[in-house]
């Protein structure tokens, strides 16, 4: 297999119908048998998401039997699974195993090259004629090819390939003469355990922007389902899975997103010393998170570790806007003896557009940190653009929500308060 690896902001849709065009054009190129077999082009992640390990609890299965089952029974009912790109098998296929004799090969004077060159001229598939080829009858309408079995599949057919005639005498040299033939694994580099026991492992790759927990939860429901089938003494574990640090990163931002609404809560009440005027601009909090949200599935943010720390940050910047309006509506009330209504009229004549100018200054501080080049500015760019439109919005609350809130919830202060 190979691997191909774009640049930091490449459009992966794009970037993959490209390398699937230019492998259709250096198909023709290649060998008869990769060209038959096909050539497939998927798309992943390059972390590894999870891993699964097929195992027998006893014992009782070898490894050439684990990593068959695991490549014709698992592997591709996992490609099939929502939110997976690819499946990488650590597992080897079934494979006809030659161990050369070299006492063998020094009597007979044969060597590897001979027996390299014997299979590969008696071990093809090629077609053996046709039948209703022209000329043909009359009424004859089909033509049928014929192909014979050219592919050499047991360990007795093996046995038989010819590896060379020896001149002194005209006797046949054949494989199992100068070899020891037997069915095993690809490659015996790779051993993989569980618990002691031979294991197969499949490594899980992630979808470019599938969801990481729920591509988790679909790969255990698929080897749940699987597992009903399993012979006897096969089980199957996850030893390896990153899906519980992304809940874990969620689970610890949530929480501190709590405890900074509740800090901010108090510290607002601290200060403004009255409930009505607390409550107006803790309202601005929700209103601005939740209009950020408006925006996300046009830019393509997802709800991640990044964009909820940009929310941590927003909570402490959102109520600033609304905070100025409230404390000029109080001034207008209490000192200028104004009605709510007008006090809050002429409150925003006086400080709309300072209201605006603070979170465009806002905006402009973040923004450009979402377009700096390379994987740092890919890393924090939706930190960034988050708490920006937080601000934009949070200055269109001061200016629509707040004002009204205003009107119906601040009144004057008593004399002697």
């Amino acid at each position: 297999s190979m691997t191909v690896n774009f640049d930091v902001g490449t459009d992966i849709n794009i970037a993959a119908l490209d390398v699937q065009n230019r492998v259709g054009i250096a198909t023709p190129t290649l060998p008869q048998e990769v060209q038959r077999l096909g050539l497939t082009v998927r798309k992943r992640n390059p972390s590894i998401l999870m891993l699964v390990a097929m195992y027998a609890p006893k014992g009782s299965h070898n490894t050439t039997f684990l990593d068959n089952y695991a490549n014709v029974f698992i592997k591709d009912a996992l490609l099939r699974t929502k939110g997976v790109g690819d499946i990488v098998s650590r597992a080897d296929d079934f494979s006809m195993r030659l161990w050369l004799k070299p006492d063998k090969l020094a009597q007979l004077g044969v060597t590897a090259a001979d027996i390299s060159a014997a299979l590969n001229e008696q071990n093809a598939q090629i077609a053996a004629g046709s039948i209703g080829a022209p000329p043909a009858q009359k009424g004859q309408s089909f033509e049928y090819i014929v192909t014979v079995q050219g592919r050499l599949a047991t360990i007795e057919q093996f046995g038989n390939v010819i590896v060379k005639t020896r001149p002194a005498d005209g006797s046949l040299v054949y494989l199992k003469d100068v070899a020891r033939i037997e069915l095993g694994k690809f490659n015996y580099a790779n051993n993989s355990f569980v618990d002691g026991k031979r294991a197969a492992y499949l490594l899980v790759y992630q979808a470019p922007g599938a969801n990481a927990l729920a591509t988790y939860e679909n790969v255990l429901a698929t080897m749940n389902g699987l597992k009903k089938q399993f012979p006897a003494d096969l089980d199957y574990i996850v030893p390896f899975e990153a899906a519980s640090v992304v809940q874990v990163s969620i689970e610890e931002v949530v929480h501190t997103l709590v405890e900074a609404l509740l800090l901010v809560i108090v510290v607002v009440f601290v200060f403004l010393q009255n409930w009505r005027s607390t409550l107006i601009p803790v309202l601005a909090i929700p209103v601005s998170i939740v209009g950020t949200f408006i925006f996300f599935i046009p830019l393509g943010f997802t709800i991640n570790t990044l964009t909820l720390f940009g929310f941590v940050l927003a909570i402490g910047i959102v109520v600033d806007d609304a905070i100025v309006v409230v404390e000029a509506v109080e001034v207008n009330i209490n000192e200028r003896k104004m009605s709510p209504f007008d006090a809050t009229l002429e409150a925003m004549r006086e400080i709309s557009a300072p209201v605006i100018a603070i979170a465009l200054i806002l905006a402009a501080v973040f923004v450009p940190v979402g377009f700096i080049p390379g994987i740092t500015g890919r890393l924090y760019q939706q930190f960034a653009i988050t708490i920006a439109i937080s601000v934009l919005i949070s200055a269109f609350v001061a200016l629509s929500l707040t004002p009204a809130l205003c009107v119906l919830l601040l009144k004057p202060h008593e004399e002697n308060h």
